[in-house]
């Protein structure tokens, strides 16, 4: 299952590797990332294949959102399908 995860907050160093290493803990393998910094603003777009995650999404999206928290970022993970709905033009 794939999923896509967006994070967006106050430029700092670190940020996708933080992310990257959270993410590998969780068993979570990154499929493409998209990062631009605007002005003092980091943003960054991951699609991410769930197939090797020790735990399901829901409880993965709390703890990315949560981790998102600790490093002054917003973190979210949701399903593909739901992401593309949402964003249907």
């Amino acid at each position: 299952m794939h999923a896509v995860v967006t994070v967006v907050g106050k430029d700092k160093t670190g940020i996708i590797a933080g992310v990257s290493a959270f993410l590998a803990e969780k068993g979570v393998n990154i499929l493409d990332i998209s990062q631009t910094i605007l002005q003092d603003y980091f943003a960054m777009i991951m699609l991410v294949d769930l197939s090797g995650a020790k735990q399901e999404l829901a409880s993965l999206a709390a703890e990315c959102a949560e981790m998102g928290k600790k490093i002054g970022m917003s973190i979210h993970l949701q399903h593909e399908e739901i992401f593309n709905a949402m964003h249907r033009i």
